[in-house]
């Protein structure tokens, strides 16, 4: 076992970890609740949210659940099984917890490249707004996330240190920079510009339909998703923003901040996905209503009506 710590790491101590695990274990907890209940909704609302976008939501549901229960397996390995020390449980802890990040980054990444077949692609190639396709997208996602975290259990990097999280050490600077890059920076950054592409290609459009007729429906309906799906990934960004400011300072406080961060964004995303998205807002509001008490007033019955006044009228004619 190398228990070998840089300064860094030997200033922390098990302590230092509860409020933000704990934090970060509560928020998990809401967002994997609204992760499961999405795509529950989803299958129940035919054939409303039974469209090719929808199945990507799941997909990132999915992807969400598997990296709040991935994280607060971890939290629950450092606080409360220190007994477990052996190096080659703790890199499988680290790939999948790489695994897991990039599964929730890859997953927005398959949402741009399926709304780049719908938007700019889909005149000319039908085919690749069908279910078969996004099916096809969604296996070569999971085969990625699978494939690019293997370095983690492959070398030694990865290794038990006390009061620590199974992460590569900041010392393994080649590593370290692979996984910034294929987890998080590489899909995110694809990301980006494969919106900004669509959004000018988009404006570009209905800015020359607007010489001759009003912009279609489909085009403000392109406007409105590309908006929804850029804030939503605004604040996934934002989520990982610490994380990225911690391999640059190498601080404690900006660490620990980093580990609430990624969940909160989360669980965040999922709420605003849920007041964004028209059509799964509509699909709560229903069930809401639908599960709202309403107050049954019942007829009086006419024979109860009709004993009452007879009563009435036998008593009058004995006075």
């Amino acid at each position: 076992m190398n228990s070998t710590l840089s300064p860094l790491e030997a200033s922390f101590a098990i302590n230092d970890y509860y409020i933000a695990s704990s934090l970060s274990s509560v928020i998990s907890l809401i967002a994997v609740f609204i992760s499961i209940f999405v795509p529950i909704l989803a299958y129940r609302t035919k054939p409303r949210l039974h469209t090719v976008r929808h199945l990507l939501i799941c997909n990132t549901c999915v992807a969400s659940i598997l990296y709040c229960i991935v994280q607060t397996i971890n939290y629950a390995f450092l606080i409360f099984l220190q007994s477990e020390t052996s190096d080659v449980g703790c890199r499988w802890r680290g790939y999948f917890a790489y695994l897991s990040i990039a599964a929730v980054a890859y997953s927005y990444l398959i949402q741009a490249i399926s709304r780049f077949f719908i938007s700019i692609l889909s005149g000319q190639y039908r085919w690749l707004t069908t279910f078969k396709t996004h099916y096809i997208l969604i296996l070569l996602q999971w085969v990625t996330i699978v494939v690019i975290p293997l370095p983690s259990i492959l070398t030694n990097d990865i290794y038990y240190r006390p009061s620590s999280l199974c992460w590569v050490p900041l010392k393994k600077l080649i590593h370290v920079i692979y996984s910034y890059s294929a987890y998080y920076i590489v899909p995110t950054s694809s990301v980006c510009i494969i919106y900004i592409f669509i959004f000018y290609r988009v404006k570009k459009f209905s800015h020359r339909s607007c010489t001759f007729a009003r912009p279609t429906n489909k085009e403000k309906r392109d406007l409105e998703l590309l908006r929804n799906i850029m804030a939503l990934l605004f604040i996934y960004l934002l989520g990982g923003t610490p994380s990225i400011l911690f391999v640059i300072t190498a601080s404690k406080p900006i660490y620990l901040l980093s580990l609430v961060t990624m969940s909160l964004s989360v669980a965040i995303e999922k709420i605003s996905m849920i007041m964004l998205d028209r059509d799964i807002r509509q699909a709560v509001m229903k069930l809401l209503l639908s599960t709202k008490p309403t107050l049954q007033v019942k007829p009086i019955q006419k024979t109860y009506v009709q004993s009452t006044v007879a009563k009435k009228y036998s008593a009058l004619n004995n006075l």
